[in-house]
């Protein structure tokens, strides 16, 4: 049986206040023709539908159409609610989407309920685990304590009891939205550890064939049955380096895995440059980069006059501007009370303006000014003493 595996497609987010919506809508596009081309089953959808619990107006209605061009194009999908899905509004109307071959799974309470799918070999049994917040079920999944790995653990009981019942020979592939020990994180993911410690090992998913994983935003291979999709599109510029794809996965009879990656059309591409404002205007090796979104990181010793205008000059899509001075004054290897070690109040002063208004330190007006302050501070604090 062969799978297209997907997640974390974040309808409705933006990258930097930029629209993204237009590239998801290419990006569910070629989700259809790719499930037609390859001949795919079933499409899997392992999370994070939306980017929020109450999503714009115009992600539920490409929803709504990559809804129907999946039905259309006679394609099977199991989906399942991401911790940045609301799992209700999500689930609305899933028994009468399920009749279209669409089958949402968004309720912690069936997770031992698959989806059964069959080719020539027999049966598949697919199981949608959604996103599990452990202070909300566990009383459902009755664990001693609200943590990741005991409620996942605790489903995924209910997944091997379900499929211990089946034929033998019955083949299993179980869809969830967790961080795996081992996965590698970027900035974009929203952060599950306030439900107990984040990750979850890899074990717990011991017993059946294929794991399709989201919450993850790099596609990654934790197991040649346990992998992450990854986010078909670029959500911060830490996934710049990412190739973004999806897994194209075979099921063997026996269960045996076979997967590929499909790549996703790309937008634009990210790029991350550093240096002197100077430096990244006037440098030849960064030409590639010109209509890129950029991150630019200025390393200038003191903040330069309007230096987002005279990026965008060169690079019209800087998107983000990221200010770290390099400066030939001593740092972190010396503690604070070292730096301090002798110096004076007036001094330490100067020092921070110098420090916060890099390269012009304090001129002579504010000189004055500072010696004043130190005084009346001095004045006052005598006049208390003697009033004690």
């Amino acid at each position: 049986m062969r799978f297209l595996h997907t997640s974390d497609w974040h309808l409705g987010r933006s990258f930097h206040r930029v629209s993204l919506l237009d590239a998801q809508a290419a990006f569910l596009d070629h989700l259809v023709a790719a499930a037609r081309e390859h001949a795919v089953d079933a499409v899997l959808v392992a999370g994070d539908v939306y980017d929020r619990a109450v999503p714009p107006l115009a992600a539920v209605e490409l929803f709504d159409r990559a809804l129907h061009w999946l039905a259309d194009a006679g394609v099977p999908t199991v989906m399942i609610s991401g911790n940045h899905d609301s799992a209700r509004r999500l689930g609305v109307g899933a028994g009468l989407i399920g009749r279209a071959g669409i089958h949402l799974r968004t309720d912690p309470a069936a997770c031992g309920t698959p989806v059964l799918l069959s080719d020539a070999h027999g049966e598949v049994a697919c199981y949608g685990l959604p996103y599990l917040e452990p202070s909300l079920v566990r009383d459902d999944f009755k664990v001693a304590a609200a943590r990741h790995e005991a409620v996942l653990g605790a489903a995924m009981d209910r997944v091997r009891a379900d499929l211990a019942a089946r034929p033998a020979g019955t083949r299993s592939v179980v869809l969830a939205h967790a961080f795996v020990t081992g996965g590698t994180p970027s900035d974009s993911e929203r952060d599950i550890a306030v439900g107990g410690v984040a990750s979850v090992p890899a074990a717990v998913f011991d017993g059946v064939d294929y794991v399709a994983l989201g919450h993850l935003h790099g596609a990654q291979r934790l197991t040649d049955r346990v992998r992450y999709s990854g986010s078909p599109l670029a959500y911060s510029f830490s996934e710049a380096r990412q190739r973004k794809s999806t897994w194209l996965v075979d099921l063997g009879p026996e269960g045996a895995v076979e997967a590929e990656r499909l790549d996703c059309p790309v937008p634009r591409r990210l790029a991350r440059i550093r240096g002197t404002l100077e430096d990244l205007l006037a440098d030849p090796a960064l030409t590639p980069h010109e209509d890129a979104w950029v991150e630019a990181t200025l390393t200038d010793a003191a903040r330069p006059k309007e230096p987002m205008a005279r990026l965008a000059a060169r690079f019209p899509h800087t998107l983000s501007l990221v200010f770290e001075p390099e400066r030939a004054e001593e740092t972190g290897a010396a503690s604070y009370a070292r730096r301090l070690r002798g110096r004076t109040d007036q001094q330490i002063a100067e020092d921070f303006v110098a420090h916060v208004r890099p390269g012009s330190g304090a001129d002579e007006a504010e000189r004055a000014v500072l010696r004043d302050a130190f005084e009346d501070v001095r004045v006052d604090g005598a006049v208390r003493e003697v009033a004690l």
